[in-house]
């Protein structure tokens, strides 16, 4: 096959034939996607699809930015840019109870001085908001709320949504720059089949449809993101160019004339009483609609009337959301359940007798913490009323009393953790397994943090890579590890000889390491990196602080009860004790760290640091170094609570903060005669 890469060489039937494919293709998009009435068979769909493709891959120069082939994910994202929207994306004010919609109602009436109005009301999609951009009929841009003000470009991920025309219809008569809003959502049929693929795959199911949208568009690789039933409706046009509509019902309409999905049900309502009456009709088609809606939005009609009643800095006064109710219901408990999540933290689960809530059968419920079980005292066999608000796990909400019903023992938080029957802790309301070196639930998160930058600092041990280990056995606890063989390296996926290799390298250097860094990598609760080398200051070796009791902690600066307890409990834990003695047998030596005699005075303790600027006498490591070796503590940002800020030459903003804060400011001299001044 010759490849052409002039246009002049290409003949015209070639560019005949790519339009008309393309313009079929966009045709049967619209009819299956947007008004769910396909005329070809998926066979005749998929065969168009090849032939474009072919012609495309044939004659790479005549590919256009709005053809279909161009939604097909395989962009690599490093990361989301910002963007600053072109008109703030404001939120809703929310309300459940008629009377405040009436309130509503009569506020917009009272400062409009009129005695009635239009209303616009349509379904709160329950999905994620995005703002569109096109420009002369082409989609350019796509970005997500954010802040109101400044979103994330998703531009790449949006384009792989079928149901949004890359291109509009009529584009003689669209103005020039359009801005449109819109909600990104996923049908519950599509969503249930998502879930129920990557509960088969071993995935972590998704929480709700709204989850699934948002997680879906924030993925850096829009192949994933095109795999995802997406699909979207565009519910406001915020620029029309010369030729605006007065009403926010027409300016919608021109929306759908020109290819764009719109609100299905949306209706004009021509009082208040009517506006409530469509909020009863959709609360009682809810459970037949093929998306999940928690409310109705309801906004004033008139375009002049909007710009009258004005915005306050979060939300416009002109419309608002008009809730639903959690759907309830009630069933019993025949068990409670607890399951441990990646952090270690213990949830109970109620254990359903099966029942229909808003057309989803329900058999297990959250009962959050173990606070909440024993606040509500719900017990097995006891009846309750379950509330669901589009969660795939709903709320026990409370125990209904039933007369003559004989109740079983109150629940009794488990002492040890059902996966790995390591002893379990008490922080707040959470309970929690001190088992991080050996829990299986926890063991992706454990040696996620193990080999991260922070800790050991091991290249090529990513987040699949992490999965992988575990997944097939690989590693069972954190010495594990240690263990692995060339040969069930290169089992994995994405390994060849020359990345095994600099694993493994990797992995032998890491068996010396700097004493803060290990303490940070075992993934101690409440300890992170900082903590992590104030302990290793102070005691100097793993073994000293392995025999650390709560007490002897608690004296050191930064080291509170929460901390002190968390510490010990980690090394009063044998199991974790049994893994890091196996890493000791195969060779990882944690280097100790000298402890002055005069360390404990520690005469900047208490003391908080900022440093700017470049300094001539010392790095910024070790101008750092020598601060918290004297007790005292280096952090990023200015704040009321610093009390030095060292300034150096080219100083940044955070002088310009310290100064205008009234905190102590040091040049490198003052900061030496500081340091001098110390023991």
């Amino acid at each position: 096959m010759t490849f052409s890469n002039s246009p002049k060489e290409i003949p015209q039937h070639v560019h005949t034939r790519l339009h008309e494919l393309r313009e079929d293709i966009q045709h049967h998009d619209r009819l299956y996607y947007l008004k769910d009435q396909p005329e070809v068979s998926d066979s005749v769909y998929d065969q168009l699809f090849r032939e474009l493709q072919d012609l495309e891959l044939q004659y790479p120069d005549l590919v256009t930015p709005d053809s279909p082939t161009q939604r097909v994910g395989g962009i690599l994202l490093d990361k989301f840019q910002k963007v600053q929207h072109e008109f703030p994306m404001l939120s809703l004010d929310s309300h459940v109870k008629v009377e405040d919609v009436r309130a509503f109602d009569q506020r917009v009436r009272r400062e409009l001085d009129i005695e009635s109005l239009d209303y616009i009301v349509e379904p709160k999609y329950d999905g994620l908001s995005v703002e569109l951009v096109y420009d002369s009929g082409t989609f350019i841009r796509g970005s997500t709320r954010g802040d109101g003000r400044i979103g994330e470009d998703i531009t790449v991920n949006l384009r792989t949504i079928r149901s949004l025309p890359l291109q509009l219809r009529d584009a003689v008569s669209v103005p020039q720059r359009l801005v449109i809003r819109s909600e990104v959502y996923i049908p519950l049929k599509d969503f249930h089949l998502l879930n129920q693929r990557l509960t088969e795959a071993g995935e972590e199911p998704f929480a709700n449809p709204r989850n699934a949208a948002a997680g879906s568009l924030r993925q850096l690789n829009s192949r994933l993101t095109a795999s995802r039933p997406l699909t979207i409706t565009c519910y406001d046009l915020k620029s029309q160019g010369s030729d605006s509509s007065a009403t926010h019902w027409d300016a919608v309409s021109k929306v759908g004339k020109w290819g764009l999905p719109i609100p299905a049900y949306r209706q004009r309502c021509r009082s208040i009483d009517d506006v409530i009456a469509f909020h009863a009709a959709m609360e009682s088609q809810r459970d037949q609609l093929p998306f999940e809606i928690d409310g109705i939005v309801v906004k004033v009609d008139r375009y002049d009337w909007q710009q009258a009643l004005g915005e306050k800095s979060r939300s416009p006064r002109w419309a608002m959301a008009f809730k639903f109710p959690p759907r309830k219901e009630v069933t019993k408990v025949h068990q409670i359940m607890v399951s441990v999540g990646r952090t270690g933290a213990l949830t109970p689960i109620a254990m359903l007798n099966p029942i229909d809530i808003g057309g989803v059968t329900v058999s297990r419920a959250s009962l959050h913490n173990m606070d909440e079980v024993a606040r509500k005292d719900i017990r097995p066999g006891d009846t309750v009323k379950v509330e669901r608000a589009g969660d795939v796990i709903p709320d026990v909400v409370a125990r209904v009393d039933v007369p003559g019903e004989i109740r079983s023992a109150p629940f009794i938080p488990p002492a040890t953790c059902p996966v790995c029957s390591s002893h379990t802790i008490q922080e707040g309301p959470i309970l929690y397994c001190t088992g991080q070196t050996v829990c299986s639930a926890q063991l992706k998160g454990s040696l996620e943090l193990y080999v991260s930058k922070g800790a050991l600092n091991i290249d090529g041990l990513g987040k699949k890579t992490v999965a992988q280990l575990v997944d097939q056995g690989l590693v069972k606890d954190l010495a594990d590890f240690y263990t692995l063989t060339k040969e069930q390296l290169l089992s994995l996926e994405g390994f060849a000889e020359k990345s095994v290799s600099q694993l493994l390298e990797g992995m032998e250097k890491s068996k010396q390491t700097p004493l803060p860094r290990f303490i940070f990598g075992l993934g101690i609760r409440n300890v992170g990196a900082h903590i992590a080398h104030v302990l290793a200051t102070h005691l100097g070796s793993l073994e000293k602080l392995r025999e650390a009791k709560k007490e002897d902690l608690e004296r050191i600066h930064e080291i509170g009860p929460e901390i002190a307890s968390s510490v010990e409990n980690f090394f009063q834990e044998p199991r974790n004790l049994v893994v890091l003695q196996r890493m000791t047998d195969v060779g990882v030596s944690i280097e100790t760290m000298e402890i002055s005699p005069l360390a404990s005075h520690q005469p900047l303790a208490e003391k908080t640091f900022v440093l700017t600027g470049t300094l001539q006498g010392f790095s910024r490591q070790q101008a750092k170094q020598r601060i918290e070796s004297l007790g005292g503590r280096v952090t990023g940002s200015v704040s009321k609570h610093t009390d030095y800020v060292v300034a150096g030459t080219e100083p940044g903003s955070k002088l310009d903060k310290a100064q205008a804060l009234g905190v102590t400011v040091l040049d490198e001299s003052g900061f030496v005669e500081l340091l001098g001044s110390q023991p």
